[in-house]
């Protein structure tokens, strides 16, 4: 497999030593930058980039000809979007100042250690990356349609909300930043990363791990490999999946449950793409897209101390909030329909007629289990279907269990409900327990659409009680 070109477009270095550019060539190859170009001759510098697009430039001053503080301020004119790093033997505050003024991005002076070099490219090419994924955002969100629906195929949805995720995705999909899933469990986090990965057009594999539970030393060994002999019992060596994921997406899924120290690895990482196999003091090189993926609030956890604040920081610089299924039930008809003929499919069975209460008893639900939840529903019904019209029993039954759960958790002894409030509120004069009685099954018949049977479940009371009920309030109007 062919190494990827980093970065995409070549980091130009102007300086008149000749031996500077050969060091400076090997140092960015070392870094994981292999795209360079060198230049001696600063007259021509200005019409170089005229003829190519360049990620970056650095920089020298004192040059024959054409020194670089007369070559500064006509870059910065011309190509105000792309990085210079002044990089000079002149250790000058005035120089320094001046360079800064007229719009360098970085002042080094020589010599200058090859971390601290990569460390200033590297921080000039994220700066890129974000004015071009800004730019991209804004073109993406003008669009009125999706340029790349074949990556979403897996995720279905009529909400206006997961299309402008999508929208975003291919706004971020081929930057190298990490990227930040958060949901609740169930919303399908890993569908989101592997539609990110289909955009982003990577050559090589898309590599998942789940992290939860997992101690330091095996997640070391599990994404950084060892060498043979680094423990008892490692006979062979093995490669990490970080190497699997070369070219390609490596997406840990709930990122929020790794250890701290854990934590510190993958900050490593992500600053500067090297890592250890267990084992060995050499350094590898990684250029895989980092995903990853959690149902916890991490921003909350940095206050106790079980997340690493730059780390957070780090992860999320691009930042994807899946809404739960119960704030887009516009897309429950869809997903029912599409987990029902998978369902079918898959357990070798007619697909059945769907009753329309259906739609209305799953509407009501607040599915806390998302997604995943609604599949298990369907398989579920599926699963124990003999007839031409689908039975509802078995997702009553779930529905009734998680109601009763919930009412045995506000109901236990010695607890404080705090969500009673939320239930029923009086805004203004209290009501009458005959009002209160009328606009409680008002407002089931109008969730239930009608239907009430389903209004009946949602007040909690048999059918024959609610026709007792409205046949009352007939005979007293």
């Amino acid at each position: 497999m062919s190494r990827k070109i980093v970065p995409a477009d070549p980091i130009l270095f102007v300086d008149d030593e000749e031996h500077f550019l050969l060091s400076a060539e090997l140092t960015m190859s070392s870094g994981g930058m292999n795209n360079i170009e060198t230049c001696r001759d600063s007259q021509v510098i200005m019409d170089l980039m005229s003829k190519k697009d360049y990620s970056l430039v650095v920089l020298d001053i004192n040059m024959p000809y054409l020194s670089g503080l007369d070559l500064l301020p006509a870059i910065v004119h011309k190509y105000p979007q792309i990085p210079v790093i002044v990089l000079t033997a002149i250790n000058d505050v005035e120089s320094a100042v001046f360079c800064m003024k007229e719009g360098a991005f970085d002042y080094l002076v020589k010599p200058v250690s090859d971390t601290r070099l990569v460390s200033a490219i590297r921080r000039g090419l994220e700066i890129t990356e974000i004015k071009n994924e800004n730019e991209m955002l804004k073109q993406s969100l003008l669009r009125e349609k999706i340029e790349h629906p074949e990556a979403f195929t897996e995720i279905i949805t009529r909400c206006n909300v997961i299309e402008s995720i999508f929208k975003y995705i291919e706004a971020i999909a081929k930057t190298n930043l990490p990227v930040l899933v958060t949901g609740e469990t169930g919303v399908g986090k890993e569908l989101f990363a592997k539609a990110i990965h289909t955009v982003s057009e990577r050559k090589g594999e898309l590599v998942s791990v789940n992290v939860a539970g997992v101690d330091d030393n095996f997640f070391s060994d599990t994404l950084f490999g060892h060498k043979k002999g680094a423990f008892s019992g490692a006979d062979t060596e093995r490669k990490g999946l970080i190497e699997k994921a070369d070219d390609g997406t490596l997406f840990l899924d709930e990122i929020g449950d790794l250890s701290v120290e854990s934590q510190v690895k993958l900050l490593r990482l992500l600053q500067d793409g090297h890592y250890y196999p267990l084992g060995s003091d050499i350094a590898k090189l990684s250029n895989a897209r980092i995903i990853v993926a959690t149902h916890r609030d991490i921003k909350t956890m940095q206050a106790n101390s079980t997340f690493r604040q730059d780390l957070y920081y780090r992860l999320k610089s691009h930042h994807i909030i899946i809404p739960p299924l119960r704030e887009r039930k516009i897309d429950l008809p869809y997903l029912v329909d599409h987990l029902i003929s998978k369902a079918s499919e898959e357990l070798g069975k007619k697909r059945p007629a769907v009753p329309k209460e259906l739609y209305t008893l799953l509407g009501n639900y607040p599915f806390p289990g998302n997604v995943r939840e609604l599949e298990g529903m369907i398989f579920d019904a599926i699963s124990v279907h003999t007839s031409g019209i689908l039975s509802l029993e078995s997702i009553r039954q779930k529905i009734n269990d998680y109601d009763q759960e919930r009412n045995n958790k506000f109901s236990a002894p010695n607890s404080v409900n705090h969500q009673t409030d939320e239930l029923i509120y009086f805004p203004g004069r209290f009501p009458t327990l005959k009002e209160t009685e009328e606009t409680l099954i008002e407002e089931a018949l109008k969730r239930a659409d009608g239907n009430q049977t389903i209004a009946a479940e949602l007040l909690g009371i048999s059918r024959r009680a609610l026709n007792n009920r409205l046949r009352r309030a007939e005979d007293n109007e």
